[in-house]
């Protein structure tokens, strides 16, 4: 390739480039007055707090001691409702318990949760929240859903000992 072609080449790119940025640059001029236009529009509060909710940022990152992190990650969760145990294991443990996956003992199957239950219910509450590993097969800890309160999970063994036949 000789120089001259190079040249022209070269000079043909950074030209389109050149045009390119600035229709680019009128692009985002356009688009940014449209946004400043519909923001001076927005008299009305509820339509204000409306947009700031879709902008706002999905986490926090918080700094501090940790007891303190702890103490103002732990206030939302102080407020969250109680949820029936049918409502938990419909949610959470019905995905093995009703069909006996893993060797989860089924639903209301007596003969599969006799010897469970036998064993007491602070030994059934402990491998429902610990997890367990059994010959039949594997509980994970919670059922695998690491957001659930041990008071949730209980609530949910609670309500499948209650209807076993």
């Amino acid at each position: 390739m000789s120089d001259s072609r190079f040249g022209k080449i070269f000079g043909g790119m950074l030209a389109a480039m050149v045009v390119l940025t600035i229709v680019l640059i009128i692009i985002a001029n356009v688009v940014g007055s449209t946004l400043k236009d519909e923001m001076a529009s927005l008299k009305d509060q509820a339509k204000a707090k409306e947009l700031i909710a879709r902008i706002e940022p999905i986490g926090k990152v918080a700094f501090g001691k940790p007891a303190e992190v702890a103490q103002t990650q732990a206030a939302p969760a102080a407020k969250a409702e109680t949820v029936s145990g049918e409502a938990t294991y419909n949610a959470a443990c019905a995905a093995c318990h009703a069909q006996g996956v893993a060797g989860a003992p089924k639903f209301a199957d007596g003969g599969a949760w006799n010897e469970r239950v036998a064993r007491g219910k602070d030994t059934l509450y402990a491998n429902a929240v610990n997890g367990y590993q059994g010959k039949a097969g594997y509980m994970p800890p919670k059922g695998g859903n690491a957001s659930l309160s041990d008071d949730q999970v209980k609530a949910a063994v609670d309500y499948m000992v209650d209807n076993i036949k």
